[in-house]
């Protein structure tokens, strides 16, 4: 069979199958069966005649020509370029462009088998708002890897943003009341606690390093300022009690973390889990309520953390102003002053850092200790959010504040990225988690979510050459 004609009899089954699978939905339709079981029969009898037609069909094609034809070679030898285009081996635009864009377009059936999966998981999903969505963020991850290609600096943080305003979009089209004042105050005073901890958790990272202590942390000091307010200390002290316990936890990791470093991150878990129950026991003598504290929480602090919060007088969450503020410092600081620089050094290369008599040391043990102080401070303002002690609620940031560091761009391997990335990680993470809040996903599936958007992220950084290679 010649080229043309093989071409014609391979599309032809492509139209086929496809009729039938248009047939078999019309009468599933026609039936009243579920539209989730139209879909799914559908895709499943254009697959099997597809497969079919074209296992089929290739029977009629000699074995060195199809072999030509799938590869461009003949015999396990290259077929010449003037012989491809004598014998129409030349491929075609749309198989060249699927051979060069592979990552791309496997992404693209991954996000069509995570929509099978939400239409067959969540009752009434699939409708026309949830396919415009998915359209409209295929549409935004295009254009993104599009543009990507043209970006020279800051890659990640360039997909981060446009993955949020992708979100955004979507949230608007299938969440009702989405973008409205309520909502967007919940997400950013969700995102500034969520920030907050991750300030510590990224200049950790860019040591190379993690802080698995930081959720531990943020329970014991959430219980543990209500304790002290409890016993009748004045709550200034209590407070400011509390911060310097959390940064000589973050001491105390340092210091043991830097001396064992091929154990730290056990190490800083042991800690956690050490300081958890200390608090636990401390707080929960003479009462039988272990991990619970109740008590009047000082309405400052209240003021502080909640969504419909005063600023100077002003209908706006305090704690977005005090995340928004450190967040300045924090990133205009590590740019542009002498221990941000030197926080880079040691990250790209510890040895071209000793040799600069930069004390790898002291800058490790202080970001344990920022982290540590963070991480107490967290807790301190969930406590004036939630109105009650409990040891479980930092559980979530152990992997939230990892995501949020990874999804923004911040390597793990040290020396690259920085807070500005991690701000943009903790938005997408906040926006995706209302978003699958907002349809009704359970937190199962929020989880399932979560590591699907962490898994790519962390392959790409892991494939990505370490500073110190490119010295």
């Amino acid at each position: 069979m010649k080229r043309t004609a093989f071409s014609f009899f391979k599309w032809l089954g492509f139209i086929v199958a496809a009729a039938v699978a248009g047939v078999s939905a019309i009468l599933g339709a026609i039936e009243g069966v579920p539209m989730q079981h139209i879909l799914f029969y559908a895709l499943a009898v254009f697959a099997l005649i597809a497969w079919g037609w074209h296992h089929f069909s290739v029977r009629w094609i000699h074995p060195s020509d199809a072999l030509a034809v799938a590869d461009g070679t003949r015999h396990g030898q290259p077929v010449p370029v003037r012989e491809k285009q004598d014998h129409g081996y030349e491929p075609g635009y749309l198989r060249q462009l699927i051979s060069r864009n592979k990552g791309g377009f496997i992404a693209l059936l991954l996000l069509a088998a995570v929509f099978i999966a939400a239409a067959f998981a969540i009752d009434g999903f699939f409708q026309w708002r949830s396919i415009l969505s998915v359209v409209v963020f295929v549409a935004f991850i295009v254009i993104a890897y599009i543009l990507n290609k043209f970006a020279k600096k800051n890659k990640s943080a360039f997909i981060g943003l446009t993955v949020l305003i992708g979100l955004f979009v979507i949230g608007s089209l299938l969440v009702e009341g989405f973008l409205s004042t309520l909502n967007i105050k919940s997400m950013l005073v969700f995102a500034s606690f969520l920030g907050l901890a991750c300030i510590g958790q990224t200049l950790v990272v860019l040591l190379a390093g993690l802080d698995l202590s930081i959720p531990f942390v943020i329970g014991s000091s959430n219980i543990g300022l209500l304790y002290l307010l409890t016993l009748g200390t004045p709550p200034w002290i209590a407070f400011i009690a509390i911060l310097l316990i959390g940064a000589g936890i973050g001491f105390v990791n340092g210091m043991l973390s830097f001396r064992l470093q091929g154990q730290a991150l056990i190490l800083s878990l042991g800690v956690g889990f050490a300081v958890s129950g200390g608090t636990q026991i401390l707080t929960s003598i003479g009462t039988a309520f272990g991990g619970n504290v109740f008590g009047t929480v000082p309405p400052w602090l209240s003021n502080l953390a909640a969504t419909n919060g005063k600023f100077f007088g002003l209908d706006f969450p305090p704690v977005v102003v005090i995340w928004v503020v450190a967040s300045i410092i924090l990133i205009v600081g590590l740019r542009t002053t002498t221990w941000g620089r030197n926080l880079y050094a040691l990250g790209g290369s510890r040895t071209a850092s000793s040799r600069l008599l930069i004390s790898e040391r002291a800058y490790w043990v202080a970001a344990y200790c920022i982290s540590g102080l963070m991480s107490a401070f967290t807790g301190a303002l969930l406590l004036g959010w939630s109105g009650g002690g409990f040891i479980g609620v930092g559980n979530s940031y152990l992997f939230m504040t990892i995501a949020a560091v990874v999804v923004g761009g911040t390597s793990l391997l040290g020396g690259w990225g920085g807070y500005g990335f991690t701000v943009i990680g903790v938005l997408v993470l906040q926006v995706l988690t209302s978003f699958l809040v907002g349809i009704g996903l359970s937190f199962e599936g929020q989880q399932f979510v979560f590591g699907l958007l962490i898994l790519p992220m962390v392959a790409l950084y892991a494939r990505s050459p370490h500073i110190r290679t490119q010295i």
